[in-house]
């Protein structure tokens, strides 16, 4: 299993001189989820955006890498405003890997809960997975990705 680090709220961190929420050019957020759990996860840096940044190359370089990659089983921690576009750009692209989206509407650093439950489930569920395709865990829920959706007005994902 190798997870991906695309940036996303999941990742931001609070800037003291700016008072914005900023996209860590790290992978601190997820490290330290990670260093609760007793098995061992490659993970992985692939760039450090706002979703709402993210375009068609970004989307290339992601899949690019999963091409790469010997594994079959891939976590994307991913920022939600786009997470599905990304997901249906790479169900296009592969039919022999299990990939997951994962994100947070909260920062990790403001309230880690949210995005260490989000991440374990993505885990849990690739480990019990038996099926190839790309799915998005968000909100309790981890569905193909075009069965569940952002409901921006509500501050949550739902299904569809």
């Amino acid at each position: 299993m190798l997870i991906l680090n695309t940036g996303g709220t999941f990742n931001k961190i609070y800037n003291k001189k700016s008072g914005n929420l900023d996209v860590a050019f790290n992978n601190n957020a997820i490290e330290r989820i990670l260093q609760t759990y007793e098995a061992e996860y490659d993970l992985a840096g692939v760039m450090y955006k706002d979703s709402l940044n993210m375009d068609i190359n970004d989307r290339k370089i992601l899949a690019n890498i999963i091409m790469e990659s010997k594994d079959d089983k891939f976590i994307v921690v991913h920022g939600t405003d786009t997470m599905d576009e990304s997901a249906e750009f790479l169900d296009a692209v592969f039919e022999d890997r299990k990939i997951v989206f994962v994100g947070a509407m909260k920062p990790f650093e403001i309230d880690n809960v949210e995005a260490s439950f989000n991440l374990g489930l993505a885990i849990g569920f690739l480990y019990a997975q038996e099926k190839n395709g790309v799915y998005i865990c968000m909100s309790g829920f981890v569905k193909p990705w075009n069965k569940i959706v952002k409901n921006k007005s509500l501050g949550k994902f739902e299904l569809v």
